[in-house]
């Protein structure tokens, strides 16, 4: 260690001390001694902790979901682009909004530092914060999820699940439900389910040749159904109109 590191980690250490509360999640503080530089912030902390395990925040951001459940009178919609990449969140729209204090992601409470449950016992949540910490992340596997390669290959093991063989360094991340086939197919599912198309249970590495194969069936596949949508309208044309 230089010097420089190891006084920049004293002065983040010093920090570190005396920002924290008098509870703090162990797991936390064992990950932050750990990594190189020490975060000097306890949020800080609780950030790095959780961008170092996507899964584990991909896996708690849809429980705390299932716990809050689908608001009254809510139904997923595309936006004006039509994008279904995007992920459904009901809690970010206006009219579903719980408030503040609240994760504008899973809708729970949020407490102090980003932290998912009242660890202090205060029985009031945070105020000043709208996502969890563990939801901040999620949500960027939910959106990015080729950042997480390598936690994504670290789950699934050595070999494709497409063409059977070992995965090879040129691994893609790739949905294993195509979303568009979840909206065409599953958008009636209640929302905390439908989250799991987007997290690690609908994810995988495969090889390249793999994906431009798959990526090549669901083309098709999509103009298939694109040409029978056409087809329909046009009779539905033909029976309105007069003489038909």
């Amino acid at each position: 260690m230089s010097n420089w590191t190891a006084d920049k980690n004293a002065r983040a250490d010093a920090r570190l001390k005396k920002a924290l509360p008098d509870v703090f999640p162990r797991a936390v503080l064992v990950h932050a001694y750990k990594k190189p530089l020490l975060p000097p912030t306890p949020r800080l902390a609780i950030d790095s902790y959780w961008r170092a395990h996507p899964l584990r925040a991909d896996k708690l951001a849809r429980a705390l979901a299932a716990r809050s459940g689908t608001p009254a009178g809510w139904e997923w919609r595309l936006d004006p682009a039509g994008d279904f990449r995007l992920p459904p969140a009901p809690y970010r729209e206006k009219r579903f909004t719980p408030g503040r204090g609240h994760c504008c992601i899973c809708g729970q409470p949020t407490f102090r530092v980003g932290w998912h449950t009242d660890l202090w016992g205060k029985a009031e949540p945070n105020k000043n914060a709208a996502w969890h910490a563990s939801c901040v992340v999620a949500w960027k596997l939910w959106t990015q999820p080729r950042e997480h390669l390598k936690a994504l290959r670290k789950l699934q093991g050595p070999k494709c699940p497409v063409t059977r063989k070992r995965l090879l360094k040129n691994g893609e991340v790739d949905h294993r439900k195509p979303l568009y086939r979840v909206w065409r197919e599953n958008r009636d599912t209640d929302w905390p389910a439908l989250l799991s198309f987007w997290g690690a249970p609908n994810l995988q590495v495969i090889n390249r040749d793999g994906h431009l194969t798959k990526c090549q069936d669901e083309a098709r596949e999509r103009a298939q159904w694109r040409s029978a949508a056409g087809a329909d309208a046009v009779e539905r044309l033909l029976e309105i109109l007069p003489g038909s």
